[in-house]
């Protein structure tokens, strides 16, 4: 499979249809949504669009929504990362990761590949990132990948830093 990503730890794979059932678990669970929706859960309709974007978005541009795995075979997602539109400025990097792989580490590794992937490969002038100011956990992550922040702007839970990261 084209655009798979490999860590010391992790592999990333392009989700798939057939991933929907798996994502959709992952992604209503209270804590994995909190900050990445804002509290919401998704839909069935609305994981299945994000699937179906993600899916296209591999094919014309390289970039979308990577399943994390461990890297050694252990069955069981740990999370996601990905690329998405932040508004009309650009590419954005997100995450998601289960509660039991909290504090592993497995969020910079996962997102750092992605961000290497952007800027390498895929030749992105830039990365950037939106994290609530309240998400202590994803500001150290954004903040060990060295991005820098360029402007707060207000959110649903507050106020939200945006971070830019350029080759």
């Amino acid at each position: 499979m084209r655009h798979v990503l490999m860590t010391e730890r992790l592999i990333l794979r392009p989700v798939t249809v057939a991933d929907h059932a798996e994502l959709s678990a992952h992604w209503t669970g209270a804590d994995v949504r909190r900050f990445l929706f804002d509290g919401a859960v998704l839909s069935p309709a609305e994981i299945a669009e994000v699937i179906e974007d993600s899916v296209r978005d591999f094919a014309s541009g390289g970039h979308g929504l990577w399943l994390v795995r461990a890297g050694n075979g252990e069955p069981g997602l740990i999370g996601t990362a990905g690329l998405r539109p932040l508004e009309e400025l650009g590419l954005e990097i997100f995450y998601s990761l289960e509660p039991t792989a909290w504090g592993k580490g497995y969020a910079t590794e996962a997102a750092g590949a992605v961000v290497a992937y952007a800027l390498g490969p895929l030749g992105l002038p830039e990365v950037l990132a939106e994290v609530d100011e309240s998400n202590a956990a994803s500001v150290a992550v954004i903040e060990r990948l060295g991005m820098t922040p360029f402007e707060v702007v207000p959110g649903l839970l507050g106020p939200m830093t945006r971070y830019r990261k350029t080759p």
